[in-house]
């Protein structure tokens, strides 16, 4: 099952146990309520295997032909395809196809097999002017998140990015004190969130590199939304990030920034707290819960919308670095200027050449992976003893291959 398959059937049990209405399912699965009161039907009768699509595995009965496809995409790419100022976009090369070769597409068939070979790339529509917008109504249905830059110790310790995380309904606030806006930085913060109160359905950050970036210009060519190392971590959880345009798009955590630039300088000075490290225990164990009750509202719908919370190994599975690597033809993958040699294994072995991934968690563990099996290496050190990664079962998760270089 698809993981939309796998949250429907996570929604639809809460509804069962009626933790949920039928109409706050529809909003969490993202469909009309007369669609969910269908699912719900299926669900009944089948169980989850009832909620998997009926197409599944099966090509669509009004497909083109390849052969067809395969002589339109030439056309384009000779009659109207060449140049910068010269090639056509979908709907004008779809009626030249029918005028002039006497093949008739739809141009938005035409628009996604362009898209597929990097004939074409969508152009980005401006955005118009939103109004102020009302909070939402649902805990866990929006969380804010931003970094605040500040001299958080006065001095008295180095300088730092407070991480802020606030939800849109009832102003919950999670914090954590870093040396900069990081990767993990903002990973660290959101697994604090989600070990208290589980996945939320929606993430506003700034418009950064951390969270969301540009496209390359080969990603701009094939029509593919640029992910980052971050962006995957939540496509895992699925959540969706939502990238805002300005500070003013976001101004409940700006505002907030403002609140914790008061109170919570005046009373780390009064604790006298001189690193990062005692900041964070003082923000868990005596700020956030006075904080939060103090100034945390009622939603205005009292239903949860935040997910389940992951176990422990699952969370270790979603905040890691991933890295596509190459293996060479003498076995040896290349990571941030390191050299991995892969050792062969009796049965299962990943060929010269493929594609691996390298994963990274943010103590330095690391491992290769190859369609999802741990492959054992050694690292090549110049000089000194070398450092291996040999499988070892574990029961928690999957077979895992770990190094601590």
């Amino acid at each position: 099952m698809s993981e939309r398959e796998l949250r429907r059937v996570e929604v639809l049990a809460r509804v069962k146990s009626k933790e949920l209405k039928m109409a706050d399912a529809a909003n969490l699965v993202g469909v009309s309520y007369r669609q969910a009161k269908r699912l719900w039907k299926r669900y009944r009768e089948e169980g989850a295997k009832g909620l998997k699509h009926r197409s599944a595995g099966r090509a669509s009965a009004r497909a083109k032909p390849m052969k067809f496809r395969r002589r339109v995409l030439r056309l384009v790419r000779e009659k109207y395809g060449e140049g910068e100022g010269e090639c056509f976009g979908p709907t004008l090369a779809a009626e030249h196809l029918a005028s002039a070769d006497g093949m008739r597409i739809d141009a938005e068939t035409l628009r996604r097999w362009m898209l597929e070979e990097g004939l074409w790339r969508r152009r980005r529509k401006l955005k118009p002017y939103r109004q102020r917008r009302e909070s939402r109504p649902h805990f866990g249905e929006l969380v804010q998140m931003d970094g605040s830059f500040h001299d958080w110790l006065e001095g008295r310790g180095p300088d730092g990015c407070l991480m802020n995380m606030v939800d849109d309904a009832t102003s919950e606030v999670e914090l954590r004190l870093d040396e900069e806006e990081t990767i993990w930085a903002a990973a660290n913060t959101l697994r604090a969130w989600i070990e208290k109160h589980g996945v939320p359905q929606a993430l506003y950050v700034d418009w950064k590199n951390v969270y969301k970036r540009s496209p390359t210009q080969r990603e701009q060519l094939r029509g593919e939304e640029p992910v980052t190392q971050f962006g995957r971590m939540c496509e895992k959880l699925g959540m969706e990030i939502i990238a805002a345009g300005s500070p003013q798009a976001k101004g409940r955590v700006e505002r907030n920034h403002g609140t914790h630039q008061d109170r919570l300088i005046k009373k780390m000075r009064r604790k006298k707290i001189g690193t990062h490290e005692q900041a964070n225990e003082y923000l868990q164990q005596e700020y956030l819960p006075e904080y939060n009750q103090r100034f945390r509202r009622a939603a205005a719908e009292k239903e949860d919308y935040h997910r389940r919370r992951p176990s422990v190994g699952e969370l270790r599975e979603v905040f890691r670095l991933e890295s596509e690597r190459i293996i060479g033809n003498d076995w040896v993958v290349r990571y941030d200027n390191r050299l991995f040699q892969v050792q062969a294994q009796s049965r299962q072995y990943a060929p010269a050449q493929v594609k691996v991934v390298v994963c990274e968690w943010q103590d330095g563990t690391v491992e290769i992976e190859y369609r999802g099996r741990k492959l054992p290496w050694k690292e090549i050190l110049s000089g000194s003893p070398q450092v291996s990664a040999e499988l070892k079962p574990s029961p928690l998760f999957r077979v895992a291959a770990c190094a601590t270089p």
